[in-house]
């Protein structure tokens, strides 16, 4: 009989990395499938596809129409709503928790980012950064658009939903690794470099990642880690935006004190 359980155990393990890792895949791919689908209808319809428009598109029908979709689906299918992922109006606490996590997270960035210089260690682009390169004003719509679809959409997915679902399995301390794994792995096909650099690349992502986990476990509220999730990358976007708009003049302008 211990034998027996001992294998449900395992059973029930396997199935919930399994569905964790299929709801972060399908909810991610039904965005870029609909991306695929609006940028066909659109270029049928004589409209062309520019920069800002094909950001637009996919941070719209990704993070927002896509990952909804998928839980709308996922909370039909298993009889939930969305009080499961804990959606509720922030307390003061909360409050808190988003100010501490930020500070937290941006520590994180800023230590994985002095080991890899020191280090001369190089890491993997983001497709992103690929795309605004030629126009750094595109990041003025990514800053707010962090914190309306970024941040909620993928803590709605890899926090509320896929940890949601680990944490019934495996209780929260491993829900919170198993989850930050997948969230960091699932970037590696976003980035453009060797298959090194994108290592690289989505090991720095952990910090941040556990932070946004860890949040989420303590507050039970989807709202911290998306407002610190949000808070992060628009840090990311508007640092980036003053380098590339602004980073010629800097450093001319600091020659010139020397």
């Amino acid at each position: 009989m211990a034998t027996t359980s001992r294998l449900k155990g395992v059973d029930s393990r396997v199935v919930a990395v399994l569905a964790a890792t299929g709801l972060s895949v399908a909810g991610l791919g039904t965005g870029i499938l609909l991306v695929v689908v609006a940028a066909q209808v659109l270029t049928a319809a004589s409209v062309t596809i520019t920069e800002t428009l094909s950001l637009v598109l996919s941070l719209v029908l990704v993070q927002g129409v896509g990952v909804l979709l998928v839980a709308a689906i996922y909370f039909a299918v298993t009889d939930r709503s969305f009080g499961f992922v804990g959606l509720r109006t922030p307390t003061l606490g909360d409050f808190a928790w988003v100010g501490g996590g930020f500070l937290l997270s941006v520590l994180g960035y800023v230590a994985v980012a002095v080991v890899m210089a020191s280090t001369g260690t190089q890491s993997a682009q983001n497709e992103v950064v690929g795309i605004v390169e030629g126009n750094p004003d595109l990041l003025l719509w990514l800053v707010p658009l962090s914190f309306l679809l970024i941040g909620p959409g993928e803590e709605l997915l890899f926090r509320g939903i896929v940890q949601g679902r680990l944490r019934e399995a495996f209780g929260p301390a491993l829900a919170i690794g198993v989850a930050t794994f997948i969230f960091v792995a699932l970037h590696y096909f976003s980035l453009s470099g060797s298959a090194t650099q994108r290592l690289v690349y989505i090991t720095a992502l952990v910090p941040p990642a556990l932070v946004f986990a860890v949040s989420y476990e303590r507050t039970n509220n989807i709202l911290v880690p998306s407002l610190i999730h949000g808070a992060y990358n628009a840090l990311q976007f508007g640092l980036l935006y003053v380098a590339l708009k602004y980073g010629p003049e800097l450093q001319e302008t600091a020659a010139g004190l020397l």
